[in-house]
């Protein structure tokens, strides 16, 4: 088993602009590349492999740099900054996500299980390969276009599915696909992993509003700059098997009677 990390992104060559803007920034701070690594908190070889292009830093990294050279990520990573760079406005968001996936020994991409219990690892987790391989995992040939993820699902906000039930979605790359009244799980910084059908089209930088399918709880909205990852539910799996439909009782049997006759008369009345 392997993994890999899908990087959806508006320019597709990014990563060679990240060792230029390292070393551009570290050198106007002043500071050699052991001072800088000393003050991010990792080892002077990683700040020269970085800068010479013969490793790339985690997305958990890219924004500490960025944070620490007082940049925003969007521009750390598409942006050649130098001295006639002019950064964007910090209200714009990074059109950038990374998507981290297991393939199994024939490159089957895997789905990945992120149970209840792991949802609050997850929203730190989710980009990190290191993490994604931990997670359980299994492979349904069934879904062999696309990425595919699965969701373990607590509470009762969406009966008839109830607390435990698994949905297995698929990676939304472009949110504004994402279509009203369908069901997908939302990963977000303020409400972690839920399950809800969407209750608007989705527009940049707009707020996404999430409805539940039981009626007792309010529909609600997050912000589009609180959104990780966007999953479409595409199957579940659930261990809670339908009953039987019950025997009809006499009561039962006595007012489909009732109804029937009624239906007839009406039918016999004349117009």
């Amino acid at each position: 088993m392997s993994i890999k990390i899908l990087i959806i992104l508006a320019i597709p060559n990014f990563m060679s602009t990240i060792p230029s803007n390292i070393k551009y920034l570290r050198k106007k701070k002043g500071l050699t590349q052991q001072q800088f690594a000393d003050q991010i908190g990792i080892k002077r070889s990683l700040v020269g492999a970085y800068e010479e292009e013969r490793a790339e830093p985690k997305y958990d990294l890219l924004k500490k740099i960025a944070l620490f050279f007082d940049v925003s990520v969007d521009d750390f990573i598409n942006e050649n900054i130098n001295d006639k760079w002019v950064p964007k406005p910090k209200s714009n968001q990074a059109n950038l996500r990374i998507l981290s996936i297991s393939v199994d020994k024939e490159d089957n991409e895997n789905i990945e299980l992120v149970p209840v219990k792991a949802s609050a690892g997850y929203l730190n987790g989710y980009a990190d390969p290191e993490y994604v391989a931990q997670l359980p995992k299994f492979y349904l040939p069934m879904f062999k276009q696309g990425t595919y993820r699965a969701f373990e699902i607590k509470g009762d906000s969406m009966l008839p599915l109830v607390s435990g039930t698994t949905i297995i979605g698929e990676y939304v790359e472009n949110w504004t696909d994402i279509k009203p009244n369908e069901t997908y799980v939302v990963i977000s910084k303020t409400e972690g992993v839920v399950y809800k059908r969407i209750g608007n089209k989705f527009k940049d930088n707009k707020k996404l509003k999430l409805v539940s399918d039981n009626p007792v709880y309010e529909p609600y909205e997050i912000n589009a700059e609180d959104i990780l990852e966007v999953w479409k539910a595409k199957a579940y799996i659930s261990t809670n098997l339908p009953m039987p439909a019950p025997e009809p009782t006499m009561e039962s049997l006595t007012a489909m009677m009732a109804q029937m006759q009624r239906s007839i008369a009406n039918m016999q009345k004349p117009n």
